[in-house]
C-alpha cells in the first residue's frame, strides 16, 4: 500500500521503500510488547525502564513501516510517519520525539533525567501504539 507522504520521504532518502515483511512485523510487535513489560518493571532503574518504554516506540514505528512496504534508517524520521502511517496528530507523536530527544541526551552525553511519571506517560502511549498497530494489521488480514 503507497502512501503519497512516505513515498516522498523515500524520494528525499529518509526511507526506503521495500517489500512489506509480515514476518519481520511480528518479530518487532513480539519484541515491542517484550519491551513493554520490562518497561512496567518497578524493580528496574528508572533509566532502565525509560529505556525500554522508548525502545518499544521506536520498535513499533518500524514495525508499522515495515508492514507499509517501507524502511528507516533514521530513527528521527520515525516518530513523524506516525502521522502518515496513522493518522496520528502531531501532540501525539511530539511525545516521542521528546523521549527520542532525551534518549539522545542520555547516549550522547550521558544525561538523563526522566520521572517516573514521564515513563507512565510514555508506556501508556507507546501501548496504544502497539494497538494501533496490530489494528492496522489485523484490518489488512481481514480485509484480504
Amino acid at each position: 500500500m503507497s502512501h503519497p507522504a512516505l513515498d516522498r520521504l523515500v524520494s528525499a532518502r529518509q526511507l526506503k521503500a521495500e517489500p512489506r515483511n509480515d514476518a519481520e512485523t511480528q518479530r518487532m510487535l513480539a519484541l515491542a510488547r517484550s519491551r513493554l513489560r520490562d518497561a512496567g518493571l518497578g524493580a528496574v532503574s528508572v533509566e532502565g525502564r525509560f529505556t525500554s518504554a522508548y525502545n518499544v516506540a521506536h520498535t513499533t514505528v518500524l514495525a508499522a513501516l515495515r508492514w507499509h512496504g517501507y524502511r528507516s534508517e533514521n530513527r528521527y524520521i520515525v516518530f513523524q510517519c506516525l502521522t502518515h502511517a496513522f493518522g496520528w496528530p502531531a501532540q501525539r507523536w511530539r511525545v516521542l520525539d521528546v523521549a527520542h530527544r532525551k534518549r539522545n541526551l542520555a547516549e550522547y552525553e550521558g544525561n538523563l533525567e526522566v520521572e517516573r511519571s514521564t515513563i507512565d506517560e510514555l508506556s501508556a502511549l507507546v501501548s496504544e501504539l502497539i494497538s494501533d498497530v496490530e489494528a492496522l494489521i489485523g484490518q489488512r488480514a481481514g480485509g484480504s
